[in-house]
């Protein structure tokens, strides 16, 4: 049995330089985005098209996506640009070449362009680690944004900036002043845009923020966010395949440990299967299993891929 999609916890590393460009995206669209960036591998080759299955969004976030909606997104996020700011000027990045959409088959396929390569793959010092079951639960799209920020600055634990320069970050004022600044109140940002951020990080995700606002004279003109990431939260090794970590995530979802999943999953998941399966089918004839944890190490540990516990 081959496992094609992503697994529930997945971590994505994410170019700083991208963490800290200037989009203004729906949270439909954040959403393509991060399943797109969880689906990179350091050695996927220039012409590689991604498959980015409906499903994989569906069991994450538990949010049923609309076909036409998914198509109005990627449509939309064709005519809206990255900007990255470098050290002597700005770029303007587009992310798809092409999307095209399988009739029928519940998933599309993305095609990344030439620009904007470089700075999806450059994943060596310069990245953030984002957990991609934490972002995907977000409804607010800002605070995907502010929670992609946190995690750059999470092992700081602080990051002062310009009230301006965050709003700009976050898609609600335009550098350019082409279009009208949003949430210009205080109370209006605080209300719909941090506090909500807030909210739904501290409560979804494996870190907590919090922000204070400075006043300068009359006026609040910066902004420190706290990052606070002791939290407990397990995180799926970004170098194994997808497969093993969609085999290890199913595994521990039988309460089986870390440990032990990963031992199973690494040369006895189709046994892990077919155990699973025995296990319905006598549940149906009336078995009862107290602890199927326990039940699933010991057919392990009897078959030599788990040790004994010494007593």
């Amino acid at each position: 049995m081959k496992i094609n999609h992503l697994p529930k916890e997945k971590v994505i590393i994410q170019h700083n330089l991208i963490t800290s460009g200037r989009y203004d995206f729906s949270a439909c669209q954040l959403d393509i985005l991060f399943l797109l960036l969880a689906s990179l591998e350091k050695n996927d080759p220039e012409d590689k098209k991604y498959d980015l299955h409906i499903s994989d969004i569906e069991t994450i976030t538990g949010r049923k996506w609309n076909h036409n909606q998914l198509k109005e997104s990627t449509k939309q996020m064709g005519g809206n640009t990255f900007v990255v700011g470098l050290a002597s000027s700005e770029k303007q990045l587009w992310l798809f070449k092409s999307v095209e959409y399988q009739h029928g088959k519940g998933y599309f396929t993305v095609s990344i362009s030439e620009e904007a390569r470089p700075y999806l793959f450059e994943l060596k010092d310069n990245f953030t680690r984002i957990n991609l079951n934490s972002i995907l639960s977000f409804s607010s799209k800002y605070a995907k944004r502010i929670y992609a920020i946190a995690c750059q600055w999470k092992t700081a634990g602080k990051v002062t900036m310009d009230i301006s320069e965050f709003k700009e970050i976050l898609g609600i004022k335009d550098k350019e002043a082409v279009e009208l600044e949003q949430f210009t109140r205080i109370s209006d940002l605080k209300k719909k845009v941090l506090d909500i951020a807030k909210t739904q990080i501290n409560e979804s995700s494996e870190i907590n923020i919090d922000y204070e606002l400075i006043k300068r004279s009359r006026s609040f003109e910066q902004i420190n966010l706290f990052v606070n990431h002791g939290k407990e939260k397990r995180l799926i090794d970004f170098n194994e395949s997808i497969d093993f970590q969609k085999s290890v995530a199913i595994i521990m979802n039988y309460g089986v440990s870390e440990p032990s999943a990963i031992a199973i999953a690494r040369t006895h998941y189709q046994d892990f299967l077919k155990l699973i399966e025995q296990m319905k089918k006598q549940i149906k004839n009336g078995v009862v299993f107290d602890d199927h944890a326990a039940y699933i190490v010991s057919v392990f540990q009897k078959k030599g891929v788990l040790k004994l516990k010494k007593h």
